[in-house]
């Protein structure tokens, strides 16, 4: 970054600071107002309609919301269609009222569609009609409509359904429950959100099968019934014995099945399914157990048989595909394809005979999303971190010299909506300063409208300032740092600090945006209270490259803690520091992080809160677990450094640990086994069990659980 844009930001960027207001936050606002009253406004299914230069949103709320349209010459607003109406057709349909408007999609410039209960609906905004395009039973999951949006398939139990022409079909017919189909694998790592997978003219339908009958059971009590139930799920603990996943492919012609030939070894990884645009083809990446060799391989959608290798990616350290090929338009033998093979997250066409075509973006920065093609198809919408890690910014850059043209300015946030003929852009940014801002941008990025401009949805409290900025270890590796000040901060005073922690993979947590939302409020809540709170991204955490994301390589809690420590030397360099009163809170990543702090640092921090906490990495689930750290048989030094059962001894400060008594992610076994581990050396520990909730706490008891958790740092802090 900028060394000059650095300095600047760091001294004299503030998120706000209100000296005229003396409204204080209290957690009744945080957990039922944060993401309605208190959070930045918005344009609700703010889009470009299909073929047009004109947008639509939804205005207004209940009852009252309707559906309008705009174009970029703001000269009216046009009201499409109201709830009132919708709601109407529904009833005639005999369906129940909408309370407010479901998530749309435009099918074309005048058709939108929806779901409704386990109903698939369209409806035409010129003509006025409603028609229902298919249905499934109440009891069915994992709904997802075809390209042509005539047809749906879903799961009921274990099994793969289809509602086509109206004709409920039986796809797949295991008795045995440990098999399932037509549901996410791999426990959702590896960017798998479905495990449904339409051909793009609806011909077909692939998906995933995963047998689990070899995996153990994992018991969870559900406490809510006299006397209280055991539910078995399937969870694979690292280096125990994983699921095997298959690839079925349904045609909906014949009502046959046909199975990719993916062959061995059974517990492989399957992932980044995709279609090519002509259905011949179905494309899958297929990756090690180890995660470190990954084959992208082509396969004949007809008989399932393998076609050929297209490429593979190996790395030292771990290959983690996220995306799958995008295919340009109109083109069935090229794609892009997302790699971190340069250290850096970027974009590399590919022609379906496996040939490397060129690499298309490149530099000491990633791409963090791809936003789709201009009109040509010659160039593509991405958005980056380029310019500063801690900033995102759309690009379009040309798929023939790779020459990269800014879309968005002004320092902060951009996701970038451009018009069907890229006539002209939506650009929604927010910064510390910004809460929110949409504005019209023309094809010269010249902004020509204003859509939104956000108040301050927090403005009537009193908050103190907020200040991103850098420091560095001693072996110069930068870390961006964020700090909320309490209000009227005073220099000469000495203040205890709270320092925030999730340092795991997957995360950044400073970044030039408005913070809003449960966490940051709770932030300033405590700023008011009159704590400093600090955040640092430590190595692991995003968007840095793979030597940053990697070093904690087979190793984890170790380098975060060497890197959060970091942190902790700043903070008691500085004046107004209390070096005797840090605390720490984090959840989940953070919890196992939180509670490392407490034990790994010599005493450094007085006071931990944390829920959900990783305590012993062979607890947790395969996927995750072995791409950072191996199995504990290849890497058992590794395991017992990150173990805190290893580390009790060394709690001399104030710890609080809470747990969801029925978490499927971070199983209560984590943190129970701690509890077991202090009462046999007769360490003092405060302990909570949030019972019935998974791995979070939802609800009403979130009340409960940032009162508990304020007053613990009130208490001993």
């Amino acid at each position: 970054m900028n060394t000059l844009k650095l300095f600047l930001l760091s001294l004299f960027v503030t998120a706000f600071q209100i000296h005229s207001q003396d409204k204080l936050l209290t957690v009744e606002d945080i957990i039922l107002n944060a993401n309605t009253k208190l959070a930045p406004a918005n344009l609700k299914q703010l889009d470009w309609i299909p073929n047009t230069n004109n947008f639509a949103w939804i205005e207004g709320s209940g009852e009252k919301s309707a559906l309008v349209k705009s174009n970029p010459q703001l000269k009216q607003t046009d009201t499409l269609v109201t709830l009132g109406v919708l709601n109407d057709f529904l009833e005639k349909a005999s369906s129940k009222k909408l309370i407010n408007f479901p998530l749309l999609s435009w099918m074309n410039e005048n058709v939108v569609s929806f779901w409704k209960d386990n109903s698939f609906y369209s409806f035409d905004l010129k003509y006025k009609k409603l028609t229902t395009a298919a249905s499934a039973d109440d009891n069915a999951e994992n709904l997802t409509p075809a390209p042509n949006n005539k047809f749906i398939a879903f799961t009921k139990a274990n099994n793969l359904f289809a509602n086509v022409d109206g004709k409920i079909i039986q796809i797949t017919l295991d008795a045995d429950t440990n098999i399932v189909n037509g549901q996410a694998v791999h426990r959702n790592e590896f960017g798998i959100e479905s495990g449904i997978f339409w051909s793009p003219n609806s011909n077909y339908i692939a998906f995933y099968r995963m047998d689990q009958t070899m995996v153990t059971d994992y018991p969870l009590v559900e406490i809510q019934y006299t006397p209280a139930r055991l539910k078995n799920i399937k969870y694979p603990m690292a280096g125990q014995n994983s699921h095997h996943v298959t690839i079925g492919i349904y045609e909906i012609k014949t009502g046959n099945t046909i199975w990719l030939k993916t062959g061995e070894p059974l517990d492989q990884y399957l992932t980044n399914l995709c279609w090519s645009p002509d259905e011949k083809y179905f494309y899958a990446a297929h990756l090690n157990r180890d995660q470190n060799h990954l084959q992208m391989k082509k396969y004949n959608a007809a008989n399932g048989e393998l076609v050929k290798i297209l490429f593979e990616e190996s790395d030292n350290e771990y290959v983690e595909p996220l995306n799958t090929p995008i295919f340009l338009p109109k083109s069935n033998d090229k794609f892009l394809w997302f790699s971190q093979r340069s250290g850096y997250n970027h974009l590399y066409l590919y022609d379906t005979e496996g040939n490397l075509i060129k690499q298309i973006t490149q530099g000491n920065w990633v791409v963090t999303d791809f936003n789709g093609f201009d009109q040509t198809g010659k160039n593509i919408y991405v958005t980056t971190a380029k310019d500063t890690p801690l900033e995102r910014y759309v690009y379009k850059v040309n798929l023939d010299n790779g020459k990269m043209e800014k879309i968005t300015n002004g320092t902060g946030t951009h996701k970038v909506y451009a018009s069907f003929n890229d006539e002209y852009y939506i650009d929604s940014y927010t910064s510390l300063t910004v809460p929110r801002t949409i504005n019209l941008l023309n094809k010269k990025h010249e902004v020509v409208g204003n859509l939104l401009t956000s108040d301050n949805p927090i403005k009537d409290y009193k908050l103190g300032e907020t200040k991103i900025f850098s420091i560095k270890n001693d072996e110069g590796v930068e870390f961006y740092c964020r700090m909320i000040y309490p209000p009227d901060f005073d220099e000469t005073k000495k203040y205890p600090v709270i320092v925030y922690v999730y340092g795991g993979p997957h995360s950044q947590g400073v970044t030039n945006t408005f913070g809003y939302g449960k966490y940051h409020l709770w932030f300033h809540m405590m700023a008011q209270k009159g704590y400093l709170v600090f955040e640092l991204d430590n190595r692991g955490t995003s968007n840095r490259g793979s030597d940053f994301e990697q070093a904690t390589f087979r190793k984890l809690g170790t380098i975060e803690v060497a890197d959060q420590m970091t942190g902790v030397n700043h903070l008691k360099s500085l004046s107004y520091v209390d070096a005797n009163r840090i605390g720490v809170y984090g959840w989940s990543y953070g919890g196992f992080m939180t509670t490392s702090l407490m034990l790994r640092t010599n005493g450094a921090f007085k006071v931990g809160a944390c829920g959900g906490a990783v305590i012993d990495w062979k607890f947790y689930e395969v996927m995750y677990t072995e791409r950072y750290m191996d199995t504990p048989q290849t890497n058992p030094d590794g395991y017992k450094e990150s173990s805190l059962l290893n580390y009790v001894d060394n709690l001399n400060g104030k710890l609080l640990l809470v747990h969801g008594t029925s978490d499927p992610t971070v199983v209560w076994q984590n943190t129970l086994s701690f509890v077991k581990k202090a009462v046999e050396i007769n360490k003092p520990l405060d302990y909570f069990p949030y019972l019935g909730h998974g791995h979070g706490v939802a609800g009403k008891d979130a009340i409960h659980l940032y009162d508990k958790i304020t007053n613990y740092f009130l208490d001993n802090l």
